[in-house]
């Protein structure tokens, strides 16, 4: 029996639509729907189990997944198989997850799954953007209980004009590249980089794609409605005991305050809280911890967090001392490591970031192959945050996520300051090796540092910085550099970077509802005036680029070569390049320009020495005589009937001198004139019509002697003994004629 289909449809208003369908794919999962925009599709669905996962979270998993099929492709590899997530497959899970994550009850812990796949890709798509509308549109289908519909939307500005889900092909003309996630009256996340605009131009972002979020959320709305909404799932909810609740309060609350209220370390608040809260577990009898223990912990961070809030809400105080617009000490150093291209410390109270920059050829670009994206990165980032940077010891498990998407954001916060003629593909490694809050963003101003250091020519430097926020509904608190434990307990974690002319990155995850964007503007404000301060504290440790790189940096020069001498560069088989390689030092790659199909030809080498070796073979290679000049050249073999010679300026070029060119005089002996080694002038007359072949002449240059009078010429080959008309020995018959 033929499926019945519903379906929505969303105008964008520019003559492009996406349509949400379901009913005919996937009908087993608790909702599923396909999103479909030109001829890009995502199939999405959402299964959550009945039963509660013992674990006391929301044990959600968010998968987004690109088959190379949809985009007529084959997996590369042996197994032509697709195999784990690629690192823009782990972003838009990120992107997905951060929006709907706390729109489930925080008792909910049912094993939930959400999986996104691209079945058919599209050019002038960027699937990414729909994933968060998928998400949603098929949960609104299933029974789970989820606060409210979401979308997302990706924006960009061409040409002074925002535009939604802009192409690939716009997107490189934009210069705003950003994602937000939002529901019908609340913007929940931010992530984008931009070409430093101000914090008024990010707000209007903002909000012209929160229009457009609006307008997919009431499709989803009317699909849902059509489909026919489910009731809500009965689940176990959290146990409550109000009473407990206020007993732990009023036992523990003016405690933690006054502890708050110290500006005490990491290390020193935390035992002193544990204190606390061992003291209040003392309070209590056997048969009380039995009955309600495990309610205690929950009750103590509740009245913990609540101290904290207000302390800072009243006040303006903050758990380490600081104001509200106060940014952490910062000491810096560069130049740490002595045998990398590039190295930086920066250190913002108790978070620490080691940055180092490795320079590399085009051949050392990271490759991105992706069904929607085939392409290479010539900047790149790597992050690293191992367990012992919070004092703590866990597996070791590969590469998480969360390395994944804090290491893009400190990218995209520094790569629009490389500039486009840089002739190096670089690489940055953060390590963090301390992390009390703002681990990335000490990435990018370590990163700046270790740029600078490395002989990058930034165009400006870079520093991050983390925001969060405090609101009880009437006041509110806007927190410059935030701690860890304040990222826990805010209503706001918003990183930005940029320079002293505007923004480059942002990443902001909101968890309250409504939040004015003028509460926004501020926060943006403040985090420009916290850039600033930390920009001048890099500057006192870098203010500018190293004018060169390091002695044991490789140094990169590029060279054009027409089309037709790559192949004599390379040689057969690679041999003439490989050859170069080994007795130079240097790295050779040679690329095709693919508009003029010119040879770009780079070379990289550490001794000065070597690239001019590298240099002087493809200035000879493409060494070029001119008719009527005189060269300088070198005997560099003797033959009976001429020296073969090689041009000073461009050695390796050879051509031969005919013995009949060496002087005016009769030349004999070929070494009666010249021997190997010796040095001299030649003029160059072009191709000889009659051999075809290159033809120079030392006698040419020379004063004709007195009374000399030139004999008719006569036809030779090459070797000077045959003539073309019967085979007689030239030199035989001329001694006769004598």
């Amino acid at each position: 029996m033929k499926p019945k289909v519903f379906k929505e449809v969303i105008d964008l208003g520019d003559g492009r639509e996406i349509s949400i369908e379901t009913g005919k794919l996937a009908k087993q999962a608790h909702g599923s729907v396909v999103v479909q925009m030109g001829k890009a599709m995502l199939l999405c669905t959402v299964v959550s189990n009945y039963e509660a996962s013992p674990v006391d979270f929301l044990p959600l998993t968010v998968d987004y997944r690109e088959k190379f099929a949809a985009a007529g492709r084959y997996p590369g590899g042996f197994f032509k198989r697709e195999a784990r997530p690629s690192d823009g497959e782990v972003l838009t899970m990120r992107l997905v997850d951060r929006v709907l994550r706390p729109l489930f009850p925080k008792d909910y812990h049912a094993e939930t799954q959400v999986m996104i796949q691209l079945m058919s890709h599209d050019d002038e798509v960027m699937p990414e953007a729909l994933a968060g509308l998928a998400a949603s549109a098929a949960i609104q289908l299933s029974d789970f209980p989820f606060e409210c519909a979401i979308s997302e939307a990706r924006v960009g500005r061409v040409n002074g004009e925002f535009v939604i889900n802009p192409s690939r092909s716009q997107l490189a003309e934009s210069d705003i590249d950003m994602m937000i996630g939002a529901s019908a009256d609340s913007v929940m996340m931010v992530e984008g980089e931009m070409d430093e605009i101000s914090e008024e131009e990010m707000a209007d972002a903002i909000k012209f794609a929160h229009e457009s979020i609006k307008v997919q959320i009431a499709a989803q709305m009317r699909l849902a409605e059509a489909f026919g909404r489910k009731e809500v799932r009965e689940y176990e909810t959290a146990e409550e005991n109000e009473e407990l609740a206020k007993r732990i309060h009023d036992a523990v609350y003016d405690k933690c305050y006054a502890i708050a209220k110290k500006g005490t370390s990491k290390v020193e608040r935390t035992t002193q809280f544990s204190e606390v809260k061992e003291e209040l577990k003392a309070s209590f009898t056997e048969e009380e911890m039995e009955e309600f223990g495990h309610l205690v912990s929950g009750y103590f961070n509740k009245a913990q967090k609540e101290a904290v809030r207000e302390l800072t809400l009243a006040e303006g105080l903050r758990l380490d001392g600081r104001k509200t617009d106060e940014i952490r000490p910062i000491w810096s150093e560069v130049d740490y490591l002595p045998s990398t291209h590039g190295s930086a410390i920066f250190t913002r109270g108790e978070t620490q970031a080691l940055a180092t920059v490795t320079l590399g050829t085009s051949r050392d670009a990271n490759k991105i192959d992706m069904p929607s994206f085939e392409g290479e990165e010539n900047f790149y980032l790597h992050y690293n945050f191992p367990p012992f940077c919070t004092g703590e010891a866990r597996p070791l498990r590969g590469t998480s996520r969360r390395e994944v998407g804090h290491g893009n954001l400190a990218q995209r916060g520094l790569k629009g300051m490389i500039p486009a003629d840089c002739p190096y593909t670089v690489r940055i490694v953060s390590e963090v090796l301390e992390s009390n809050g703002s681990s990335s963003m000490a990435t990018v101003c370590a990163g700046t540092m270790a740029l600078m250091d490395a002989g990058v020519q930034m165009l400006r430097p870079v520093s991050g910085i983390a925001m969060g926020l405090i609101s009880d509904g009437d006041r509110y608190a806007v927190l410059s550099d935030i701690l860890g434990d304040e990222d826990h307990l805010g209503d706001m974690d918003f990183k930005v970077t940029g320079t002293t002319e505007g923004i480059t990155a942002c990443q902001m995850d909101i968890k309250i509802k409504g939040l004015p964007y003028e509460i926004l503007v501020n926060a943006l404000k403040q985090a420009r005036e916290g850039r600033l301060h930390i920009l001048g504290k890099i500057a006192e440790t870098i203010s500018e680029p190293n004018e060169d790189v390091k002695p044991h940096s490789p140094k990169m020069v590029t060279r054009t070569i027409p089309n037709e001498f790559i192949g004599a560069l390379i040689g057969p088989g690679g041999k003439v390049i490989q050859e170069l390689q080994k007795e130079t030092g240097c790295t050779i790659v040679i690329n095709e320009d693919p508009v003029t199909e010119e040879g770009i030809v780079e070379i990289l080498g550490t001794e000065q020495e070597g690239i001019d070796a590298v240099l002087a073979k493809i200035d000879s290679l493409l060494f070029k005589p001119v008719k009527g000049n005189i060269y300088q050249v070198k005997v560099i073999k003797m033959l009976d009937f001429g020296a073969v010679v090689e041009y000073i300026e461009a050695p390796g070029n050879e051509v031969l001198l005919h013995v009949s060119e060496l002087a005016w005089e009769r030349t004999d002996k070929v070494s009666d004139v010249v021997n190997l080694g010796d040095v001299f002038d030649v003029k160059y007359f072009g191709v000889d019509p009659r051999t075809r072949k290159e033809k120079v002449s030392r006698k040419a240059i020379l004063p004709k002697p007195e009374g000399f009078v030139e004999r008719p010429p006569r036809e030779r080959n090459d070797r000077g003994g045959r003539d073309n008309r019967g085979g007689r020995d030239n030199r035989r018959d001329d001694r006769r004629r004598d």
